[in-house]
């Protein structure tokens, strides 16, 4: 793969990654949808990561790290999270034997922390976001003698999170454009590699909300941005410190990263629900906002996106989608 020698992801570990990962979250439906494809102007199709015990693809990111973290002798392991990583890997850590302490912000999701005790992990909160979980989650490693699971940073995680590039180049060899949302990276990077490794016609585009563009602002200039708030409900990609090395792989496997806007993602969700019956967390609906905010760059084209989680709470989900009028899509 020229250009690709200083990624470090590698196609044979990545392959190697679909024997580690429980079934229940593999070979997920590519499901086309054509009454969503005519509404947003362009030929539509659904990478549904949802069907599955934890609701999002990070099980597939956890179950490599964990069976890393086994292999390495380890009897408990710690992440920060938003609260799916932390489901993922509380899931994946019990089927190995493993102990789990996640850490979260005290404005989590409150859905996803339920679940998270649910799954048996022992949680802990702190501070007002993401970036303050993970200097708890590394203190702990640190301390309490922990095998530490930074998302993202953990490569274990980008090369579970890539096994859906394998799927979608499978399926459809002839890729046109993917869409996936960016926060931390382990998504973008994994697809993005993996797609481009295996079907270099493609075109794949990171996506984040206006209000956490850190990533974004990070891959155009080139180097680390830090931003200084997160004001967005798309809360599994809303981090405000990207990992550098995390960035170094996506400035080679990312095409391009748009920027959405709030009220597009609401409208995406909506979308989602009713062309496509699926409920989808704001961070799932990423692509579709992308859709929304610059059609006409897509307009006429193959679009998959990979709906990436549904764990959103029935109050979020109708504030955000059930009642608000959806003419846009009527």
């Amino acid at each position: 793969m020229s250009g690709f020698d200083h990624v470090r992801l590698r196609l044979d570990r990545v392959r190697a990654a679909v024997g580690e990962i429980d079934p229940v979250f593999l070979d997920t439906p590519a499901m086309p949808s054509p009454s969503l494809g005519r509404a947003l102007g362009c030929s539509m199709t659904l990478k549904v990561e949802t069907l599955n015990p934890v609701r999002s693809f990070k099980g597939r990111g956890t179950e490599t790290v964990a069976g890393a973290a086994a292999r390495a002798g380890a009897s408990r392991m710690v992440c920060a999270s938003a609260g799916n990583l932390g489901q993922a890997l509380a899931y994946s850590a019990a089927r190995r034997g493993l102990d789990v302490t996640v850490v979260a912000a005290t404005t989590a999701n409150p859905l996803k922390l339920a679940q998270i005790t649910a799954l048996g992990a022992d949680l802990r909160l702190t501070g007002q976001d993401i970036e303050d979980a993970r200097l708890l989650a590394r203190e702990i490693a640190e301390t309490e003698d922990a095998y530490w699971v930074e998302d993202s940073l953990d490569l274990a995680t980008c090369e579970g999170a890539a096994t859906i590039g394998l799927e979608l180049v499978r399926d459809d060899p002839d890729l046109d454009v993917v869409l996936v949302a960016l926060g931390g990276g382990a998504l973008a990077s994994g697809v993005g590699y993996t797609v481009h490794a295996l079907a270099p016609g493609a075109e794949v585009i990171g996506v984040q909300p206006y209000g956490a563009p850190a990533m974004s602002l990070s891959w155009r200039r080139g180097t680390v941005v830090e931003t200084d708030r997160i004001d967005t409900i798309a809360d599994g990609v809303a981090g405000r410190r990207p990992i550098p090395e995390v960035l170094d792989d996506l400035l080679v496997v990312m095409d391009d990263v748009l920027l959405v806007s709030e009220d597009a993602i609401k409208a995406g969700m909506r979308a989602l629900y009713e062309h496509a019956g699926l409920v989808a967390e704001p961070s799932a609906a990423l692509g579709i906002a992308a859709l929304l905010d610059h059609p006409a760059r897509f307009t006429g084209r193959r679009v998959t996106t990979v709906i990436c989680g549904s764990n959103t709470s029935p109050t979020d989900f109708a504030r955000w989608v059930l009642e608000p009028a959806a003419d846009t899509f009527r």
